[in-house]
């Protein structure tokens, strides 16, 4: 880990802008901070709800700002709220903050934001600078010992949303390393959309508690950003972005589309990987309110060869949609009200909450757009597939997680059907933009595959898929099992993400855990921009982690043996086998022996435990106990 960058030895960034005025329509407000709704299955299929268009009823779980709320009210309920979700990591609660268009505090009293897990913060501007936060939106290192004073890191700040403000950052009231940075110390599941940060440093890591300490990755799009302190990041992608600076880097840092992205001639010191244009992108479809007061979603068109930010010279690119094109659900609500919905055209949102879905949620029209509100969340009942999306051009789902359930589901998401050879538009490709996997954590968890992908023409933008290795799953510590045995045994997922569509692109594919692939691409002309893995940590002994030919262990990142044209770009697979620490892998990376099949700066580590044998295809250095912590790169494989 490289020493992280003093906060004084990195220039200041340039001054902030201002929001303009916006009209103001009709004003939620809701400020009660209520745990999520007990779930009903009601037995009629209800008729739509009429849908408000100055005054959507989103559910308790989400709260509306406007600029005339005193800036204390709402310091005090957000700190409440940070409160309460700071240390809910395995929590039920869902929340959504939203801000209508103005200004929010002020250099005499500004507003810090701390952001918790399941957490939402996002304006309601139809441009980033319609709502501005004067103060700070932050996170900062989670301390898991001695009452909350000891063990701090970032390893853990999962599940989080910040999106479509500008914050000008103003640390008045703060101690002098607080008052250095606005701090963004995160790992994997949390996304910055559409901002425009200034008036100071932004910092991917917390130097400020108990040191820097590790964090696990994270994923910056569609904004314009300050100097960059990345620090102890190991894994991180920005895209379609402009960034004043960067400094610092652990093992993958890919940048994508990124106006003032660093060089990355060097690589791997520093371990940067820049592509000038991202190949094809979508923005994630977003909340406004119009100058009327009306609420919208804007669904930003797919782009290609595009690079900077998409809102810099006016509207982003795309349509808006009405709110009463919507049916807006809550956990109470039925899957088969859902579905009665979506077949009659409407378009779906899902409030904050925990949906139970024991059948599957069908989208199945093209251009239907599923927008999920402060991590709401799908979980598995009696081995369902929550979601089914069929093969039609134009879908988006974004915003939901998706949860194995404690019956085994073949898959959590299925993306088309497995045995369709229908053609759909690749210039409107199925998105996924922010769609979460969890196999366990909470509660038992069991899934055969998470997601399965057999569309042509997809876009994944931004994906965690986690097999949990902690959790509050309901293990008993006394029965005398070995912990990690028994979450082999029980907490199940064979594979985290099979691709068997042709003409996939993911932008941020993070799959952790699995128990034998971890991502297998099957289909032609895929390609990838940052992929991050780690193995599993628990197989109890090298039978369980060899493969059905006797090869030891499973790649984290395997490309089929018949694939003719594949691309990579930035890529790390991990080791931590803290339950046996002689588990052998042979390979992080396997690929088929080909020209069109190209991986570009790929890279294995030990965490501390474990060995994998080489990075790809025998080829690059043995990751073990000898070099814990020290990456063993390729830069170009197959080599120019």
């Amino acid at each position: 880990m490289p020493a992280p960058v003093s906060p004084t030895a990195v220039p200041r960034a340039r001054s902030g802008r201002r929001a303009r005025a916006v009209r103001i329509g009709t004003v939620v407000t809701s400020t009660a901070l209520v745990a999520s709704a007990l779930l009903a299955t009601p037995a009629v299929a209800a008729p739509p709800r009429a849908v408000d268009p100055f005054n959507p009823d989103f559910g308790p779980h989400v709260t509306i700002y406007s600029p005339d709320t005193p800036v204390a009210e709402i310091q005090a309920d957000l700190d409440a709220l940070h409160a309460q979700q700071v240390d809910a990591e395995m929590s039920t609660a869902r929340q959504a903050v939203y801000f209508l268009p103005g200004q929010y505090g002020s250099t005499a009293d500004p507003l810090q934001v701390k952001v918790g897990y399941y957490t939402e913060v996002a304006g309601l501007g139809a441009s980033p600078e319609d709502v501005t936060v004067h103060g700070a939106v932050e996170v900062y290192n989670r301390c898991l010992a001695d009452g909350g004073t000891g063990n701090c890191l970032a390893l853990v700040n999962f599940w989080r949303t910040i999106s479509n403000l500008s914050i000008d950052i103003d640390k008045a009231g703060q101690d002098g390393c607080r008052a250095s940075a606005e701090f963004w110390a995160v790992s994997q599941a949390v996304s910055m959309r559409r901002l425009d940060i200034s008036g100071g440093n932004l910092s991917l890591m917390d130097y400020c508690t108990a040191g820097p300490q590790y964090a696990s990755g994270g994923f910056i799009a569609d904004s314009r950003l300050p100097y960059v302190i990345n620090g102890s990041q190991q894994q991180w992608l920005i895209r379609n972005s402009e960034v004043a600076g960067w400094s610092n880097a652990v093992w993958n840092q890919v940048f994508s589309g990124v106006v003032g992205a660093p060089d990355d001639a060097g690589f791997p010191d520093p371990p940067y990987t820049t592509i000038d244009e991202t190949p094809l992108s979508r923005e994630k479809p977003y909340l406004y309110v119009d100058d009327e007061g009306r609420y919208n979603v804007r669904v930003p068109a797919a782009q290609r060869d595009t690079s900077g930010i998409s809102w810099g010279a006016g509207e982003t690119a795309g349509r808006s949609i009405p709110i009463t094109d919507f049916y807006i659900a809550t956990p109470s609500d039925s899957v088969k009200d859902i579905n009665n919905a979506l077949a009659r055209g409407r378009l779906l949102i899902l409030t904050p909450g925990i949906y139970d879905v024991a059948q599957s949620i069908e989208v199945k029209r093209a251009n239907t757009v599923v927008l999920g509100l402060g991590h709401a969340t799908l979980t598995a009942v009696n081995g369902a597939v929550p979601l089914e999306v069929k093969d039609a051009e134009g879908i988006v789902v974004a915003g939901v997680t998706i949860d194995a359930g404690e019956t085994l589901s073949p898959v959590l998401l299925r993306v088309g059907a497995a045995d369709s050879d229908k053609v759909l538009d690749p210039a409107d490709p199925i998105t996924l933009s922010d769609v979460y996997f969890r196999v366990g954590g909470p509660h038992i968890g069991k899934t055969t595959t998470a997601l399965e992908v057999n569309a042509d023409d997809v876009l994944i933008d931004h994906t965690w898929v986690w097999r949990g290795d902690h959790g509050v799953e309901g293990f008993d510590p006394a029965d005398g099992v070995n912990g990690d045995n028994e979450r082999w045994a029980t907490n199940t997922g064979t594979n985290g993400v099979i691709v068997n569509g042709d003409d996939v692109t993911a932008t941020g594919l993070f799959v952790e855990h699995f128990q034998t692939y971890n991502t297998l691409w099957n289909g032609e002309n895929g390609r990838v921009i940052l992929y991050q893995n780690e193995l599993p940590y628990d197989p109890p002994t090298q039978a369980d982690w060899t493969q059905p030919d006797g090869t030891l262990g499973y790649p984290g990142y395997k490309v089929g043996d018949h694939v003719k044209s594949h691309e990579l770009d930035g890529a790390g697979v991990y080791v931590f086998n803290q339950n046996n620490p002689s588990i052998i892998t042979a390979n992080g990376f396997e690929v088929p022996e080909t020209p069109g099949v190209r991986l570009h700066h790929i890279m294995t580590v030990n965490l501390s435990a474990g060995t994998v044998q080489h990075v790809v295809n025998g080829v690059g250095g043995q990751a073990d106990s000898t070099n814990i912590g020290t990456p063993q790169f390729v830069v170009d494989y197959p080599t120019p």
